[in-house]
């Protein structure tokens, strides 16, 4: 059973009139004052003599162990973050991406529209994805940690709050608060023409979580919900 697409969240008109209104802004901005300083005088430079800063007193801090810091685990093999297959469950019939990673081409085509949400992930400072899948029966589990580089959007975050919109727009539906999550949200969807689906959503740092699940038999609050804590644990 194909993994059900979700577009990425649409992005309103006047938001994006006022980012292009502003980039154009920058630029007539810097054309106009290369025009103008073009025809002044050139300024004396100051003097490159500098009085000396005092250095500053007292221990400098200790650094972070490893254990300690969170981007020493995030910065490493990602793959090593995501949950192990259990025992008795095969691998996925197919997979998502290759050797248990996902890059922005593949994951872009897991959504209604590739197009549109590539673009969408590179604005969103989109890092990597790691991703692991297995089949237990008739049930499949997909879990994927995609990392943002948010040097200028929080992008994790982001990510999160779209899968909700999406979500919560399901009908027949039944949602709860993850524990340990600041709003990380767990769904289970009643049955449709496709059988029944679960998932989960939360983030932490620049990570965002997100976990399906599909069966052609009913999926627990606690199925759902299990994959999600332990997961979140991970990271």
């Amino acid at each position: 059973m194909p993994r059900p697409p979700r577009p990425p969240r649409r992005r309103g008109r006047t938001t994006l009139l006022i980012a292009v209104a502003a980039v154009l802004g920058v630029v007539a901005g810097t054309c106009t004052g290369f025009l103008v300083q073009a025809d002044r005088a050139p300024d004396k430079l100051p003097s490159l003599s500098q009085p000396t800063l005092a250095p500053a007193k007292g221990p400098a801090p200790e650094r972070l162990s490893a254990a300690a810091d969170r981007r020493v685990k995030t910065d490493g093999d990602l793959r090593k973050l995501l949950l192990k297959k259990p025992s008795g469950a095969t691998a996925a019939l197919f997979p998502l991406g290759s050797d248990g990673w996902q890059d922005l081409a593949d994951f872009s085509e897991t959504y209604t529209k590739p197009d549109v949400t590539f673009g969408y992930q590179l604005r969103q400072e989109f890092r990597r994805a790691a991703v692991a899948d297995w089949d237990e029966g008739s049930r499949e589990v997909e879990i994927s940690l995609v990392q943002y580089r948010q040097e200028d959007t929080l992008g994790a975050y982001d990510a999160t709050t779209g899968a909700f919109y999406y979500a919560d727009k399901e009908s027949h539906t039944d949602s709860w608060t993850i524990p340990g999550t600041a709003d990380g949200k767990a769904y289970v969807h009643n049955a449709d023409d496709d059988g029944y689906s679960a998932e989960a959503h939360a983030y932490r740092g620049d990570i965002a979580l997100h976990i399906w699940v599909f069966d052609s038999k009913p999926i627990t609050k606690a199925k759902i919900m299990d994959l999600a804590k332990r997961q979140m644990e991970r990271l």
